[in-house]
């Protein structure tokens, strides 16, 4: 008998319609599926919560970064259990976490995943972290999430114009806030080390890279059992600059204002108003513990 799929689609992407041409008849042919189009912010963490608790066997994001983070938040929001197989058909901007996983948009290779049947346990970070009026909100990541230039890159393309194209209005994005963003004041804490100081950005990481192919832990394997950091201080712009280059290589920068490290979980404050996302998705801000969840989910990869 053959899984019964629920498949959340990034309903605003450009990619839509190249979904329904080229690649769900594929997969209608070897599945019993069902495709829910997200039409809102948010939509796809609720949608995903609804097909866990009907009993779907797989839940597949259909979108980019930000749509999968939504349907892990939204699986693990149910209190269904066991939990459904997650799976991914990147159509996003960055697709970090698919680079990393070897995942690709052709339906051949999502079917070939899916009749094999062999889901694989995989880490998830956990967020506990404060809304704008001081509540706790939890908050959970399969890739990445980050503070510093991050979230003011996410904060920057709620108000951008999206015409231009996702790429585009991303790149427009980065360089606005490149030139605006101002290092904050944090402090790190960890079991075996702390770390305290301006940043132009932290990132605490469950996957290799994030904000497109900057590989801030290329060697990170996401079921290991730990959480990489990357600490980047007050670095001068240009030469910030100069350092996303190489991170795009892959190569590890050696400066003293830069710290690779790994940890189980760690403690993030600030003394001043300091958000943090996950995935390209706002999740709060600090105060915020983060921790690994090992094997906190199958997925097909």
């Amino acid at each position: 008998m053959s899984p019964a799929i629920a498949i959340i689609l990034n309903g605003i992407s450009r990619k839509k319609k190249a979904f329904y041409r080229e690649i769900y008849p594929a997969l209608t042919q070897k599945f019993e599926l069902e495709v829910f189009e997200t039409q809102r912010a948010g939509h796809a963490s609720e949608l995903s919560r609804l097909a866990t608790e009907k009993g779907f066997d797989f839940i597949v994001a259909a979108g980019g970064d930000g749509t999968l983070n939504q349907v892990v938040n939204g699986v693990l929001l149910s209190r269904k259990k066991p939990l459904p197989v997650l799976g991914l058909i990147p159509l996003g901007t960055g697709n970090d976490f698919a680079r990393m996983c070897g995942l690709s948009p052709n339906p051949q290779s999502f079917i070939n995943l899916a009749v094999a049947n062999k889901p694989k346990p995989l880490d998830l970070g956990r967020i506990a972290c404060q809304d704008q009026q001081g509540g706790e909100v939890i908050r959970y990541f399969i890739n990445a999430c980050s503070i510093g230039m991050g979230p003011a890159v996410v904060k920057q393309l709620e108000k951008t114009d999206r015409s231009l194209g996702p790429m585009l209005t991303y790149w427009k994005a980065i360089t606005t806030t490149f030139f605006t963003h101002r290092p904050q004041e944090i402090e790190c804490k960890t079991p075996t080390w702390e770390w305290r100081g301006k940043i132009r950005v932290i990132v605490i990481a469950n996957g290799r890279s994030f904000g497109n192919k900057l590989y801030i832990a290329p060697d990170a394997l996401p079921d290991d059992g730990v959480l990489n950091t990357f600490i980047a201080g007050e670095i001068p712009l240009l030469k910030f600059l100069i350092y996303q280059q190489a991170l795009k290589s892959r190569k590890k920068i050696k400066d003293k204002l830069i710290a690779y490290n790994q940890t189980t979980h760690v403690e993030l404050a600030a003394p001043e108003s300091c958000p943090i996302e996950t995935e390209g998705e706002l999740a709060g801000y600090l105060p915020a513990r983060i921790e690994i969840i090992p094997s906190g989910i199958r997925f097909l990869r």
